[in-house]
């Protein structure tokens, strides 16, 4: 990884709160508030389920996030992730669930992923420096030898899953990690492959609030892919809820 841009990247857009036009046609709207390429529901107009997973996103972070606006077209799947993700999550330390999420994100290019996961990483265990260098080169950032290798395996789970064989698994055990550590490490990459991947083919950007107050170079170490968004300001902060 590189401790810029990948090549083609746009830099990340900053708003301007300040700087918005009075007027602004219906697709402007969409544009600044939902952020994605296909059609959500307006926060004025969402009823039933929708208007539910609205209500707990702005009462848990205060705002409607990019990826709960997607997938409340199908609430179904967003309550099958929550789940299925909430399992994965439930047999890991929490750092360690995090670092794996951050290496696959990185793998699969996704900011979003990365910039939530980066962001919980800086809140919860490490200075934002610190951060920046994992998410740069995840081997010199002064990461114990399993975490390093933790880190290794999601990404090849995220690249190329097909290129995993013995060997690979035998130096994580050789690291400490038992084969159900193991399997936890290859689910946690292999679902972010799922979750990424579909924000990412629906254009849905990064949050505004994640990327708001991260430190310039960290934001520009976890901007992966697509720059983020730009968008209303929390009434609570981004991090009162853990990163999906």
């Amino acid at each position: 990884m590189r401790s810029g841009l990948p090549a083609g990247t746009r830099p990340p857009q900053h708003c301007d709160q300040g700087e918005r036009p009075d007027r602004q046609t219906a697709a402007d709207k969409h544009e600044e508030t939902a952020m994605t390429f296909i059609e959500t529901a307006p926060e004025g107009t969402a009823a039933g389920t929708v208007a539910q997973l609205y209500a707990e996103d702005v009462a848990d972070q205060g705002y409607v996030a990019n990826y709960t606006r997607v997938f409340a077209l199908r609430p179904e799947v967003l309550a099958g992730w929550a789940q299925l993700n909430g399992a994965i999550k439930h047999g890991m330390d929490l750092r360690r669930y995090a670092l794996v999420t951050l290496a696959a994100a990185r793998a699969l290019r996704s900011t979003y992923c990365a910039m939530a996961h980066g962001r919980l990483l800086r809140d919860r265990f490490y200075d934002p420096e610190t951060v920046r260098r994992i998410a740069t080169d995840h081997t010199r950032a002064g990461l114990t030898p399993a975490e390093v290798a933790v880190m290794g395996f999601a990404d090849q789970v995220a690249r190329d899953a097909t290129s995993i064989g013995p060997d690979d698994i035998q130096r994580l055990r050789a690291r400490g990690l038992s084969d159900t550590d193991i399997l936890d490490v290859a689910l946690a990459a292999a679902a972010r492959c799922f979750f990424s991947t579909v924000l990412d083919a629906v254009g849905a950007q990064a949050d505004g609030a994640l990327s708001e107050d991260l430190e310039p170079p960290l934001r520009a170490a976890l901007t992966v892919g697509r720059s983020p968004g730009c968008g209303a300001r929390p009434t609570a902060p981004p991090a009162a809820r853990e990163a999906s």
